[in-house]
């Protein structure tokens, strides 16, 4: 692992959800999980990660200097921010890229090298041909709004958006510059094959989303279980030279500290 550097998102020591106020008003929705921040960095950091990523809500919670500190007393380093939105609409796009800037603000301000977003809502009467040409759009905004902070930003292809599977990760990375964030078991719960996507899009993944997936019943994993193997995926990571940050990760699990250490366990192994 000595070309990697371990980092865990502090997403699943709660339930997770979003601000109700972005029901009415868009600049308000934001990611976030509903849990105690400093239990969920110690139990990061007890588990031996040496980074932590955080939903935009959680992170515009605290002050700069309430979160810095935090990092400190941890040890951890802010490794990236997540946000999200529809980005196809162009009335709203304004006010959604004005909420990731403000994630990405405070990222920069706290040195995280990283900004990922996801999103590319599913319209209630089908998709159209033209939304992937907004997403990408958009996602070529979230790149310069982030290089002008000095971060690298990262499309996550994800359930329940316009780019799930193989052949729309093609299509939106044929209509944007944006990095792509491989989120293993997303891709693979939509039928992907993990490491062939790692392999095909290698020079423009600089950093990477792995967790494991079950398919009955579905469910997110530890990496060390499912039905979603690791194995082949590190050795795409190794075979294309990657070096730099990798998030583990799950949506929940019954006990988040558990969780962390059993995929820190596998890879310390790996």
């Amino acid at each position: 692992m000595q070309d990697w550097k371990l980092a865990y998102h502090a997403n699943c020591w709660g339930a997770l959800g979003g601000n109700a106020q972005g029901v009415t008003s868009i600049t308000e929705l934001s990611y976030r999980t509903f849990a105690d921040m400093d239990r969920a960095f110690s139990d990061i950091a007890a588990a031996g990660y040496e980074g932590v990523e955080l939903f935009d809500g959680n992170l515009l919670d605290y002050e700069a200097s309430a979160l810095r500190k935090l990092l400190a007393d941890t040890g951890l380093s802010l490794v990236a921010a997540y946000a999200g939105g529809n980005f196809i609409f162009d009335e709203i796009l304004p006010e959604e890229l004005a909420r990731v800037a403000r994630a990405a603000d405070r990222a920069a301000e706290l040195g995280a090298p990283h900004l990922v977003v996801g999103g590319g809502a599913k319209r209630f009467d089908g998709i159209r041909h033209s939304d992937y040409a907004r997403l990408g759009a958009a996602l070529d905004m979230v790149m310069r709004l982030a290089e002008e902070r000095g971060l690298r930003a990262h499309y996550h292809p994800h359930l329940s958006t316009i780019v799930e599977g193989p052949e729309t990760v093609e299509r939106i990375f044929d209509l944007t510059a944006i990095d792509f964030c491989p989120d293993t078991a997303h891709l693979a719960a939509a039928g992907g094959d993990p490491a062939k996507l790692i392999r095909d899009h290698a020079a423009r993944i600089s950093y990477v989303h792995l967790k494991g997936f079950q398919r009955e019943p579905f469910a997110f994993t530890p990496i060390d279980r499912g039905d979603v193997p690791t194995a082949p995926i590190l050795a795409a990571l190794r075979e294309t030279g990657f070096k730099g940050w990798i998030c583990t990760e799950l949506d929940a699990w019954p006990d988040p500290a558990e969780g962390a250490r059993a995929s820190m366990d596998y890879l310390k192994k790996a």
